[in-house]
């Protein structure tokens, strides 16, 4: 892919950003440093192999071995041990944050059922956006017939934003499709 979102953030995006809210500095210019996808999996106490297909369709996803998130403490009320996994989370950065930001965007988000757009108000007041998926179908990666279970994940998008309206005009910029 020769025209990256990457490339399109310093060609086109930065410019804008610096007309529209008159930076006096290229630097103060808000990007996008890390965007975070976790899956909390609490039937993995009963059930182990849920753990590993997670894992791979993580792998699938982001093109990134997942990490297991595991308890600090037990908790009986939950039949839960001390240290037994319990989700999973994946950190992405640089090509991979932007090659998997234009599959979002451009592929996963439009395929979601009567979708008319993402929330505006998942934002943290930070300039960090939270996005909540309901099923793991909409990534073409993940094929129909060997899912046993629909799980949604978290994905966050961390920016270095100093507000909610400065974090809203980069991401627009990038092509999200808001309401």
């Amino acid at each position: 892919m020769q025209n990256s979102l990457k490339q399109i953030y310093e060609e086109r995006i930065c410019p804008e950003l610096v007309k529209e809210f008159q930076y006096k500095n290229i630097h103060e210019v808000p990007k996008i440093v890390k965007i975070t996808i976790n899956r909390g999996i609490g039937e993995a106490a009963q059930n182990v192999k849920v753990i590993d297909k997670s894992i791979q369709e993580f792998t699938y996803i982001t093109g990134q071995k997942p990490v297991i998130t595991k308890t600090k403490k037990s908790i009986a009320g939950f039949k839960i041990r001390d240290n037994m996994p319990i989700g999973l989370k994946v950190t992405l950065r640089k090509e991979k944050m932007y090659d998997f930001l234009n599959k979002l965007i451009n592929l996963s988000l439009p395929r979601i059922r009567d979708f008319r757009g993402i929330s505006t108000r998942q934002f943290d007041g930070r300039g960090n956006y939270n996005l909540g998926l309901k099923e793991q179908i909409i990534f073409a990666e993940i094929n129909y017939e060997q899912i046993d279970h629909i799980r949604g994940m978290n994905i966050n998008i961390v920016t270095t934003a100093k507000n909610d309206k400065e974090s809203l005009a980069l991401l627009k910029k990038f092509g999200m499709p808001f309401k």
